[in-house]
């Protein structure tokens, strides 16, 4: 029973390090892992080697602002952290966050119409995705969530790789370590 117990966190352990590793990098290349829930549910078997199963946001309604020891940071209506990648293309016409990243990272997405503004003051606009919807952007940065980001406030995702940041209101990344 305790094999077992020591293979499963260790097998976790590699699934978070799999992740950054990937979401450090321009071109992620997936590998098997064991799979866990992005809000920390009891994982499957250690047998499995599948990654955690991405995290599904709802589309983004409002942007809004909130306080944080980053300082006042962009969330979604939600409370949730958002989230730019150094590896991106400031003004850029798509995300540079594929395949393995977007396990750890997934994408602010844009409902049918723009979202709505409390406190943010940058430009919000979108571009297309691959499928053929709309990831938000501020002041050109796509956005994006942090997996390990499980309650409004979190932000587990700054200075992860040293590429991800959290935005201030005019959506000028915050590149302060936590």
């Amino acid at each position: 029973m305790m094999r077992a117990r020591s293979f499963s966190t260790a097998a976790l352990a590699g699934t978070v390090l799999l992740l950054s590793a990937a979401c450090g990098s321009s071109t992620p290349t997936p590998s098997p892992a064991a799979s866990s829930s992005a809000a920390g549910s009891s994982s499957s078997s250690a047998a499995s080697t599948s990654a955690p199963p991405a995290v599904v946001h709802a589309d983004v309604t409002e942007l809004k602002t909130a306080s944080s020891a980053l300082g006042t940071i962009v969330t979604d209506s939600a409370g949730m952290t958002l989230y730019m990648f150094d590896k991106d293309t400031k003004g850029g016409a798509k995300s540079s966050c594929e395949g393995q990243c977007l396990v750890a990272w997934p994408k602010a997405m844009m409902g049918a119409s723009a979202p709505t503004l409390t406190g943010v003051t940058g430009k919000v606009a979108s571009i297309d995705t691959a499928d053929g919807k709309k990831q938000l952007t501020l002041d050109g940065w796509p956005l994006y969530y942090w997996f390990k980001d499980t309650k409004a406030g979190d932000v587990s995702g700054q200075a992860v790789k040293g590429v991800w940041w959290v935005l201030d209101p005019k959506g000028t990344p915050i590149k302060t370590k936590p």
